[in-house]
């Protein structure tokens, strides 16, 4: 038997794969949600020798494929899974599995009080409160969903690769998407930010980003912000060892 597991994080554009063991991730690889399958999910994983899975999804139609193939070996993150944090929130069910496997890792990897912003579909930041107990969030749209979104709502706005733009005041229709894109969404997260730190009267809060624009949006902030692209795997891999334990 290995101590090596699988970790599965189901989005609504990609789902992440991670091999992990109970201290790392060794492995990664990624396939379009929308196409998996049964079949896909065996060729993804080919090669790699583990005892068990665990998996958070956003996506309901796509845990079956996983249920098919790893049976009762795979366990599901969901709001009443041990997971080493308490929740206090009004319909707990009601939380994504993501943004509870980011609240894990936070408390086991960081520290609380503390705050996830996962740059996503939707960016979404998620709160623990000093007792370790998750408390609530925020959801926003994402910023490629904004920007797609200007695109394909008017006629003559084109659709541009995000990247830094040169100047705050853009001198062509791209430049000041771009403007709009960089420094307005760093505006609109700093003011979120803001507002939570205040209400959890927490000003030296452990504040992490995850998610495929975090790195770019974060970097232009001019905060200490902490960025982990592998936040979510790890809340997995650290609610396998707890599942582990039992």
């Amino acid at each position: 038997m290995s101590d090596r597991r699988l970790l599965i994080d189901v989005g609504n554009g990609r789902t992440k794969f991670g091999l992990a063991t109970s201290e790392d991730i060794l492995e990664r690889r990624e396939h379009p949600t929308r196409e998996l399958s049964p079949d896909t999910v065996r060729d993804l994983t080919r090669g790699w020798s583990f005892d068990g899975a665990v998996i958070c999804s956003v996506v309901p139609k796509a845990v079956p494929a996983f249920r098919a193939v790893f049976g009762e070996t795979l366990i599901e993150l969901r709001h009443d899974t041990p997971m080493g944090i308490g929740i206090r929130y009004p319909k707990p069910e009601s939380i994504g599995p993501d943004r509870l496997a980011n609240a894990v890792a936070l408390a086991h990897m960081h520290g609380a009080p503390g705050i996830v912003i996962d740059f996503g579909t939707a960016v979404t930041f998620d709160i623990l409160s000093a007792d370790k107990f998750y408390v609530g969030g925020v959801i926003a749209p994402g910023l490629r969903l904004m920007t797609d979104y200007l695109h394909e709502r008017t006629a003559l706005l084109p659709r541009v690769d995000l990247r830094e733009p040169a100047s705050a005041i853009g001198q062509s229709t791209e430049a000041a998407i771009l403007a709009g894109a960089a420094i307005g969404y760093r505006g609109m997260v700093k003011g979120i930010l803001e507002s939570l730190k205040k209400e959890l009267s927490a000003p030296n809060s452990h504040i992490v980003a995850t998610g495929g624009d975090a790195e770019w949006i974060i970097s232009g902030m001019g905060e200490r912000i902490a960025v982990d692209p592998d936040l979510t795997l790890h809340g997995l891999r650290l609610v396998g060892n707890l599942a582990a334990l039992k």
